[in-house]
């Protein structure tokens, strides 16, 4: 399949939404330190909205791949990305839409961390 395709689009998407929203398939969760100091129950909010977030548009997701988004809690303004290593976590995969090539890493940041 075509690299950058619709098709090979959506494979991207699914795997994004699906490791996004259940933890399911190849890949880590990365929150960082600004998320994390904020206390468990934070963290545990911030972790539900991610997993719920729908609000993808053109303007946080012009590829239509899912692999980011920007939540307000609380007043703070937070990020989430996912990125796309290959399996040795040494570089990138070199074909996101093939998850046995793939381990995707979602960081979760204070946009202030950015």
């Amino acid at each position: 399949m075509e690299k950058q395709s619709q098709a090979w689009r959506a494979q991207v998407r699914q795997q994004n939404d699906q490791f996004r929203t259940s933890g399911m398939g190849r890949g880590s969760l990365m929150v960082t330190a600004g998320i994390h100091e904020r206390g468990d129950a934070f963290v545990q909010s911030v972790l539900a909205m991610v997993r719920s977030f729908s609000a993808f548009d053109s303007s946080n997701d012009p590829y239509h791949e899912h692999d980011f988004g920007a939540i307000t809690l609380g007043g703070e303004r937070i990020f989430f990305k996912i990125d796309y290593y290959d399996l040795a976590l040494a570089g990138h995969s070199p074909d996101p839409a093939d998850p046995t090539q793939t381990h995707r890493v979602l960081t979760v940041m204070l946009a202030s961390e950015y």
